[in-house]
């Protein structure tokens, strides 16, 4: 294994010195060995293997890139959040997009004008100054979707769909993705989806099964009727919040954990490590499917939405993100206000 590596090293810094040498136009210096070292490890640490020596020199080259952007904002005046290298640095910004963000808005199926005009926390005045549904036990632990799966859009629903299942029993169960992956013909898995069809597959299929019983695969699967017939939670219906309106945003995170979606196409939202989010993202199209599980404000006084992503417990804060709340654009910080939806359960208060 010593000498495969002592071979893969000796390729790549020969392949990496021949494009030096021949690019009379570059100005780019040659990475230091620690570069080098630093990409094995990472490479180690993530289970990344590669085809040839080709594939890793191109591999290599774009996690340098990466590193050194990271590293360089990092080292920049303090915009109030840091950037990590994490399980993508070795991806380009359009394998990214086309690989993890699944969000793709779709019509969805008038079920009741009631359903898709109504809000029920519409009068809602008095939230709490801050709230976090994981304090409450209405959030399963941060899954990962995987690197090549566009299915954010399942685990967005599902965590809502979780949420709302223990606030009304009492009882935190992990319920399966994959099942809405396989069984979910409006939705296209891995390629992508919506919440709110989500949500209208799991209240015709009257139930979703668990998370143990239907596990994720993270790939496109033919839907496994004799598990998915063992439901073990059912919605009734689901509702929109007002668009643009971080204030009814607000009155539904007070009541539950509640999907929305997101830009996340930037390098910021990429290789978010900690703190809160200013910036860095736009709202023009919306790519990624989350899940915002409360709100807070920092000692400065930044509000902040606490969203749970599905990228994995190593990406962010322990798998989550703190985004600015409260902004001067209606849409909210990455659009996070202008699509939002959450289930709901027969016998829920208004």
């Amino acid at each position: 294994m010593a000498l495969k590596n002592h071979f893969q090293y000796l390729c790549i810094a020969f392949l990496l010195i021949s494009k030096f040498l021949t690019s009379q136009a570059s100005t780019r210096q040659l990475p230091e060995l620690s570069m080098l070292e630093r990409h094995e490890k990472w490479m180690a640490q993530h289970g990344r293997v590669y085809k040839d020596a080709q594939e890793k020199m191109k591999r290599f080259e774009i996690f340098t890139d990466n590193v050194q952007k990271i590293e360089a904002f990092n080292a920049g005046p303090d915009q109030g959040y840091k950037l990590g290298v994490n399980a993508f640095a070795d991806m380009n910004d359009e394998e990214f997009q086309a690989s993890l963000n699944g969000y793709k808005r779709q019509e969805p199926e008038m079920m009741s004008a009631l359903e898709h005009e109504h809000f029920r926390y519409t009068n809602v005045r008095n939230v709490p100054k801050t709230l976090d549904w994981r304090k409450k036990g209405a959030v399963t632990p941060v899954k990962d979707q995987g690197l090549v799966c566009g299915s954010c859009w399942a685990f967005s629903a599902v965590a809502a769909m979780e949420g709302i299942n223990q606030i009304k029993t009492g009882k935190l169960v992990s319920l399966s993705e994959q099942e809405i992956m396989d069984c979910d013909k409006k939705d296209g898995s891995c390629s992508g989806g919506d919440m709110d069809t989500a949500f209208e597959f799991v209240i015709k299929s009257r139930g979703l099964a668990t998370e143990s019983n239907y596990p994720y695969k993270g790939e496109y699967g033919v839907c496994d009727t004799k598990k998915a017939s063992k439901a073990a939670v059912r919605i009734t219906g689901y509702e929109k919040v007002p668009a643009n309106n971080e204030t009814a945003l607000l009155q539904a995170v007070a009541h539950q954990p509640v999907s929305v979606g997101v830009d996340a196409s930037s390098f910021d939202s990429r290789f978010y490590s900690n703190g809160v989010l200013i910036g860095g993202c736009g709202t023009k199209k919306l790519d990624h499917g989350v899940t915002v599980v409360g709100y807070g404000k920092t000692k400065g006084g930044t509000k902040y939405w606490i969203v749970k992503n599905s990228w994995g417990e190593y990406w962010g804060e322990n798998g989550y993100l703190r985004i600015k709340r409260g902004v001067s654009a209606k849409e909210g910080l990455c659009g996070i206000a202008m699509e939002a939806s959450y289930p709901i359960v027969e016998g829920m208060k208004d």
